[in-house]
């Protein structure tokens, strides 16, 4: 049971971070951050990327195989 509790808590942070992604692009008119100039060092989409990871590992350190 601990563990859904652990898997809500990095998919919730990143639903929340995806949301500020996305608003973050609208107000821009993107649909995506590489059209962006700001896409490199962009503080948002670095903490979303990490969001991703962390989601994907579930707060595990280590490397990933796609």
């Amino acid at each position: 049971m601990e563990t859904n509790q652990a898997d809500d808590k990095f998919i919730q942070k990143l639903k929340a971070l995806k949301e500020e992604l996305e608003s973050c692009q609208n107000g821009k008119g993107f649909d995506s951050c590489m059209k962006c100039e700001q896409v490199i060092g962009c503080e948002l989409r670095s903490h979303y990327v990490k969001s991703v990871y962390e989601s994907m590992s579930k707060g595990e350190t280590g490397g990933f195989e796609f």
